[in-house]
Formats: C-alpha cells, structure tokens, sequence
C-alpha cells in the first residue's frame, strides 16, 4: 500500500498550482553503474554548453520552485531548489559526486526536467501519511551532508516524527543508503517544463528506476493540488 499524501492549507494557499508525482518501488542500491554515470556526464556537459548561469534560474519548472518559496516567505537565493544548485554546479563545471545509484538517477532525473525530487527510504518513513506544509520558526532538521537547516519558509514533507524533505535538501533520517529497498521518489512540480509533461515524467523515472535500480512493484500516483482544492 502506497504511502498517504496530504496538504494542509499553508501549502495549498502557496501554491495552488501544485501537482506531486509520487513513485514507489522496490529497489536494489548498488554503485553506480557506467551507463548511468555516462547519462549523467551527457546531462551535464549539455548544460554546461548550453545554458547560461543567468539562465538557469528561468527554467521554468525551477523558476516556478523559487517563486513558491518566496511566496513561502523564503529567499531563494539563499536556500537554493535542488535543481537549481545542480544545474548551477554543471554551468560552473564543478567536479560531479559519484554516490549510489538510487540517489544519482535522481539528480539526473532533476537536471533533465528541472523539477526538485524528494527521495525517501520508505521503510524509515513513521506513520502511513506525509503532509506537505510549510516549515515553521525553529522547527528542527537535519539536512543530509548539510547539518542543522532552517526550514522556516520552506516546503516541507512531515511524517509523524517530523520534517524529512524539503526541495533544497532531504533528511539525514531517511536518507537512501545501500540498505534501502523500498524507495519513495516525491517529482514537485510547482510549474511545468515544456519538455516534460507528466506522462513523459512518469515513464522517464520509471525507466531510469528499472534500468539502473532494478525497480520492481513500480506503483506511481498523481496528486493535483488544483483538484485537491476544488
């Protein structure tokens, strides 16, 4: 049974837009593989010679991220969207980090549509629901290779224990790893990339998760927080 999504009102009046692919999976984690790593070099090298730093920014589905975090009340400057700061890193041509599978399709998966993805180990996830809100004054979080992070302002998924995602860094408590093996991938589109309609979303993260996780029980679900609130 797929973990529950819920909105509270905070997110919904940020960002009525909104639209979450949720995708659940049984997963091997390994090392990264050569073919993969060479998907990401192709992805990287292209932004590098294509985009501009200036540029990078306006994407669409990035540019839609910042605007719902300034509307959350925080500065997008400072607390960068994932996919922002790994575009930014490619532009820069910064020396790419060669983790584990699971977690590098996923930063693929974020350079190619521009969208911030959260990735959960799903056993370590508490309760049966995650709610979207919106991060609170001195709320605690520990941002994975980044220590303690101020979420106020920011989007955030909470189970029953407290924050684990948030579109500039997930939690160190439900980190993937190589024990993972029921993996929980939240795609937040706050706007959408012209090249990327959520069909072809779906079935580019079901091919990445099955060519290079060996993704098995794939189950995806689509929330529209337009239809939520009608």
């Amino acid at each position: 049974m797929m973990i529950q999504l819920e909105f509270d009102k905070d997110i919904c009046a940020a960002a009525p837009a909104l639209k979450v692919l949720q995708i659940e999976a049984d997963v091997v984690c390994c090392d990264t593989s050569d073919a993969l790593w060479r998907e990401i070099e192709e992805c990287y090298a292209h932004i590098h010679d294509t985009l501009p730093m200036a540029e990078v920014r306006l994407r669409p589905a990035i540019d839609a991220t910042r605007a719902a975090y300034k509307v959350c009340g925080k500065d997008p400057n400072r607390y960068r969207p994932s996919a922002e700061a790994l575009c930014r890193r490619a532009v820069r041509g910064l020396e790419l980090y060669r983790t584990l599978s699971v977690i590098d399709l996923i930063n693929l998966l974020s350079m190619l549509t521009g969208h911030s993805i959260g990735g959960f180990d799903a056993e370590k996830i508490v309760g049966t629901t995650l709610t979207l809100g919106v991060g609170a004054e001195g709320e605690p979080y520990e941002a994975i290779g980044r220590g303690e992070l101020n979420i106020a302002g920011l989007p955030v998924y909470r189970d029953a224990v407290g924050g684990i995602g948030t579109p500039t860094s997930d939690n160190e408590r439900t980190k993937l790893s190589f024990d993972t093996r029921r993996l929980l991938i939240t795609l937040n589109i706050y706007g959408d990339e012209p090249a990327y309609g959520i069909d072809a979303l779906e079935a580019l993260a079901c091919r990445l998760l099955t060519d290079y996780a060996g993704a098995k029980n794939i189950e995806t679900r689509l929330y529209n927080l337009a239809d939520e609130n009608s």
